[in-house]
């Protein structure tokens, strides 16, 4: 072919809207685009202006699929899949999807298995725990053979970041670099974050919001080159870290990672806060990141802080509360058999799932109104006039003699049984305080 058609060619393509020379695509992909600009504008504006679109990536590049694929179906004389994967998108960022594979977001889409997906099931139905917990959670895409496009409607869309995918992968990438633009500034901005993770049982958003780090961000955003190729903390911006920074983002000495527990010391989901595997190095981690901007004193200080106040969380609430649950359970002392059936179990449940993770996770991210006022005095208040009253009511001997005991002989609650003005001499003098010194050491 000699230049000046070549060159006719390509002014003709760009002429027509047309988009010239894809990867694996070739002409297939030039009809996809095609099509697409007419029927769906706004998707391929999306995918034209992306990073894809100006490298050259087309649409059968990531949608292309083999014959024998259970989600594979012709289009317009291409055999293409609509779902694509973390197994798809690992053809050209092997490290990252084999990162996200691992992490606790691809574990996400097992929610069936807990007592979340139980509840929504129960307490509500099937149509919210498709368009609730899986929408954030994933699920398992199922596979319909007479659907269109292969996917059964119960399941799809669905861009849960744990999805199980028909290939075997678990994950959605495009819950955090939503299609077709797959933006990276969007990805690094703490409101992408926020699709799942806020309200009553993991408010990140609203503490990240009311935090000091929040609230520079919100302040200085456009500031923070949020587009740049290379976003090092400390060094392509140092106004303010968003969700990414700390969890996931480069600094210094640390690459860019899909895995989002690699920086996380503490597990704060279970009813009693446990430490990770491995949880000191990972601790080291999260302080390499707080060290581009801290001083390892003031980072020391608010760790030191921190896990005393989970111990807090754990010692005085989390672990007898459970004992008290436990032992109305063994003695199958509660009305109705199934989880959710009695007020206890609606009581204990929002103690550790709703108010406890309030409280542990605004220490853990610097929101002094939600350990507090959206904490753990919603604990006390649950624990002390809620579940404690419903487990006397039942009159069980051992179970009663155990409150008795907590309340009367337990420097941390005995606070119930005596009057307020020795209780403020013991404040200001400071003997209450000292009560809980002990918190402050247990990780020492």
């Amino acid at each position: 072919m000699n230049a000046l058609k070549l060159f006719g060619i390509m002014v003709t393509a760009i002429l027509l809207g047309t988009t010239w020379a894809f990867a694996a695509g070739g002409g297939e992909t030039d009809k996809c685009a095609a099509c697409h600009q007419q029927k769906n504008p706004g998707l391929y504006s999306q995918w034209k202006n992306s990073a894809h679109g100006k490298q050259g990536v087309g649409c059968l590049d990531c949608h292309g699929a083999a014959p024998k694929d259970v989600d594979a179906f012709t289009h317009e004389g291409a055999t293409i899949a609509t779902l694509v994967t973390p197994k798809d998108c690992g053809k050209c960022h092997e490290k990252e999807a084999d990162e996200t594979m691992r992490s606790y977001h691809a574990t996400a889409g097992e929610i069936l298995e807990s007592n979340d997906a139980f509840l929504a099931h129960v307490g509500g139905g099937q149509p919210v725990a498709i368009a609730g917990c899986e929408s954030c959670h994933g699920g398992k895409v199922k596979i319909d053979p007479k659907a269109p496009n292969k996917l059964a409607k119960e399941s799809w869309p669905n861009s849960g970041i744990g999805r199980i995918n028909p290939d075997g992968s678990k994950g959605a990438c495009n819950a955090c670099h939503s299609r077709h633009s797959f933006s990276k500034a969007q990805a690094r901005q703490p409101e992408n974050c926020g699709k799942c993770h806020l309200g009553p049982d993991h408010p990140q958003k609203e503490i990240y919001e009311e935090s000091k780090h929040g609230i520079a961000y919100a302040a200085h955003k456009d500031s923070m080159k949020l587009n740049n190729d290379s976003w090092v903390v400390g060094v392509d911006y140092y106004d303010a870290p968003t969700c990414a920074t700390c969890h996931m983002s480069a600094t210094q000495k640390q690459p860019v990672s899909h895995d989002v527990g690699a920086r996380i010391s503490w597990t704060l989901r279970p009813p009693i806060s446990k430490h990770k595997d491995n949880w000191q190095a990972k601790r080291g981690n999260m302080q390499d990141v707080c060290s581009s901007c801290h001083q390892g004193a003031f980072v020391n200080g608010h760790y030191y802080q921190y896990d005393a106040m989970v111990e807090l969380y754990n010692e005085k609430f989390a672990k007898p509360a459970t004992a008290i649950y436990k032992m109305l359970k063994d003695k199958g002392l509660l009305e109705r058999k199934a989880e959710f059936a009695n007020e206890i179990d609606w009581q204990y449940w929002e103690l550790w799932h709703h108010e406890g993770r309030r409280a542990r996770m605004g220490a853990a991210m610097m929101g002094p109104d939600y350990t507090w006022w959206h904490g753990i005095y919603d604990v006390a208040q649950n624990f002390y006039f809620k579940l404690i009253p419903s487990a006397l009511a039942y009159k069980d001997a051992e179970v009663t003699a155990y409150i008795d005991n907590l309340l009367k002989t337990d420097p941390m609650h005995n606070w119930i049984n005596r009057d307020t003005k020795t209780l403020k001499e013991d404040i200001r003098s400071g003997k209450l305080q000292e009560v809980y010194r002990k918190l402050f050491q247990q990780q020492q």
